[in-house]
């Protein structure tokens, strides 16, 4: 039987890995032995924790003030030693962090496919966001088999010529995950959020994080955040504060006193998918969120410049607004107050997955091994009609 092995460092990755953990756990065509480097520690934990996930290896190669290229450095020096004693017929990477390009150049060195989940994705600009556009484009260099959550990016691979019988259409395993933790209905450990839960008031929910809208841009982010709690007295404004002191140094300043606003500490996921779910309106520079709010029929404003993730804008759901304080203000106010401007963007229209998306990686993998091992074709019976199709131009 094939053994896969997928590799994760991140809370986002963990949770896209987790519905495909769950299905190869379940399979009885592939085995599955999962590897995390800890690029995130206490945040990676909490969804390993959520999901029942306790991992096969870990790298655990978090230190305090990591750069870039230590996370890079110590994840391909840890995966040349367990790939030495422990290794699989792939491995499976998922998205844009340091991570899994570290993991995919491992894999590559040591002649192991890499499968790439959440392929195809392009904003077109290295520098936004940064690592991360420069991060898929050196995996999809590598991969065997693209898993692309769209069309879009799947048209994406196809003109970077990658072979397009390596790229499947899957959706994207974020739906799986949050569809799956908004039904637990997750308590609030903060008091306050409960309470707030309970009220029944307005909620702006608000993250930011961002590299490349660190320093002046997250301080205009501040100073419209302040401007918006004083205008309106009656919408409750919640950040749940990133861990990087330079976020929290540039935007909590700003927000200080304001009784409409509650900052926290980062949230677990669970609470976080609770927290969406209630959001009024979702202000964010955050990939996942753009692919999770539109679930939940709740507007995004998305402060950035470009996204590699165009589907929703162009579905209306999701609106780019930059990082400049009088637009910041002035499309909150619009969504706040504009009702048909609300309920154009509040239609629960997802177009990047419908709950299905593990189910449909779990396929495109193991067609991948009939195609490519046939050595492992007895190990594999999956029914023709139970596979995933791909489409050439």
């Amino acid at each position: 039987m094939p053994v896969v092995m997928p590799i994760y460092g991140t809370r986002p990755e963990a949770i896209k890995m987790a519905p495909i953990v769950a299905a190869l756990k379940k399979s009885d065509v592939l085995d599955c032995f999962v590897t995390v480097t800890g690029q995130h520690r206490s945040m990676l934990d909490q969804v390993n924790n959520l999901f029942g996930i306790e991992p096969d290896h870990d790298l655990n190669i978090f230190e305090p003030g990591q750069t870039l290229n230590s996370i890079l450095a110590r994840t391909i020096d840890g995966l040349e030693k367990l790939f030495n004693v422990n290794r699989p017929d792939a491995v499976i990477v998922q998205g844009d962090t340091t991570t899994s390009t570290a993991a995919a150049m491992a894999a590559f060195y040591h002649g192991i496919p890499v499968v790439h989940v959440e392929a195809g994705l392009r904003s077109g600009d290295p520098h936004s966001p940064f690592p991360e556009e420069g991060n898929r484009k050196i995996t999809s260099q590598l991969a065997s088999l693209h898993l692309a959550p769209t069309e879009g990016s799947r048209q994406n691979l196809l003109a970077e010529n990658i072979n397009p019988a390596s790229i499947v259409v899957t959706g994207n395993t974020v739906v799986d995950a949050l569809l799956a933790t908004v039904e637990k209905n997750v308590p609030f450990k903060d008091p306050e959020l409960e309470d707030l839960a309970d009220s029944g008031r307005r909620i702006l929910l608000v993250t930011t994080h961002r590299r490349e809208n660190q320093g002046e841009g997250m301080q205009g982010i501040g100073r419209a955040l302040a401007r918006i709690a004083a205008a309106e007295p009656n919408l409750s404004i919640v950040l749940p504060a990133h861990a990087n002191p330079l976020v929290r140094e540039a935007v909590l300043p700003h927000l200080d006193g304001l009784a409409n606003v509650l900052v926290t500490e980062p949230l677990e996921y669970g609470e976080f998918t609770r927290l969406l779910s209630l959001a009024h309106i979702i202000l964010t520079d955050s990939g996942g969120v753009q692919e999770e709010a539109p679930s939940l029929g709740v507007p995004v404003l998305v402060m950035r410049e470009n996204t590699e993730r165009p589907e929703a804008v162009e579905a209306g759901v999701v609106k780019l607004i930059g990082t400049g304080e009088d637009r910041i203000v002035y499309e909150v106010n619009r969504v706040l107050h504009d009702r048909d401007y609300f309920d154009s963007m509040s239609k629960a229209i997802n177009p990047y997955g419908d709950g299905f998306a593990a189910r449909r990686t779990l396929d495109a993998i193991s067609r991948f091994f009939i195609q490519t091992s046939p050595q492992n074709v007895a190990d594999i019976n999956l029914p023709a009609s139970e596979l995933p199709k791909n489409t050439d131009n």
